[in-house]
C-alpha cells in the first residue's frame, strides 16, 4: 500500500485526537508569576522541577491565582513561596497560554500572567514541595537554561524593556503605570 499524503494522514490523526478528547473535561486555569531579578548582579531566580522522565526542567516561578487575589499579588506570593525571595512587581511582561492533559481526564487551558519583579531579599529556599531546586542564574544564561520557549521569549522581551527603561523599584498598577 503506498504511503498516504500528509493531508490524509493529518486528517486521520485529527479525527483520532478528537475521538480521544471526547471524554475529557475542559478546564480553564489562570496563574501568575514572573521574572524576579537581583538588580545588583543581573541574576534571576529560577525554579527546577522534575518532569515525568526525571529530567530537571528550569522555569520561572508561577502558580494559581487564589480567590480575591490580583495577578500581581499572586506573582509576588508565588515567587516567595517557590524561591524564598521577597519581590515587588515593577511591570507586566506578558501572558502565555497553552493546553495540556492532566490525569488523563482533564484537558486544561492554562493562562499565565508574567511580571517583572525586583528582588528585595536574596536567600533562596526550596521548601515548596512542588520545587526540586532553586537557583540564581545570570540573565544572559536564561536562553540556554529555561526549558520552555514561551518563557525564553518573555525573557528576551524583559531584556529589551530593561535596556530601554531601567528598573524602577516603584510598584505598578495593572496597566503598567507607576503608582
Amino acid at each position: 500500500m503506498p504511503p498516504s499524503s500528509g493531508r490524509s494522514r493529518g486528517s486521520r490523526s485529527g479525527r483520532r485526537f478528537r475521538r480521544r478528547g471526547r471524554g475529557l473535561t475542559t478546564v480553564d486555569e489562570t496563574s501568575a508569576g514572573g521574572l524576579v531579578i537581583d538588580t545588583a548582579t543581573d541574576r534571576v531566580a529560577l525554579i527546577g522541577r522534575l518532569d515525568r522522565r526525571g529530567r530537571l526542567l528550569w522555569s520561572l516561578p508561577k502558580g494559581h491565582i487564589e480567590p480575591g487575589e490580583t495577578p500581581e499579588q499572586t506573582a509576588v506570593r508565588e515567587v516567595q513561596e517557590e524561591t524564598g525571595i521577597d519581590g515587588e512587581v515593577v511591570r507586566p511582561l506578558g501572558t502565555i497560554d497553552y493546553w495540556f492533559v492532566a490525569d488523563g481526564t482533564k484537558r486544561i487551558h492554562k493562562t499565565v500572567h508574567h511580571f517583572l519583579l525586583v528582588a528585595h531579599s536574596f536567600e533562596l529556599s526550596d521548601e515548596d514541595v512542588e520545587v526540586t531546586e532553586v537557583a540564581w542564574v545570570d540573565l544572559a544564561e536564561l536562553d540556554t537554561r529555561l526549558a520552555y520557549a514561551d518563557e525564553r521569549r518573555l525573557v528576551r522581551k524583559a531584556r529589551q524593556l530593561l535596556s530601554e527603561h531601567p528598573l524602577s523599584p516603584d510598584p505598578v498598577d495593572s496597566d503598567g503605570a507607576n503608582l
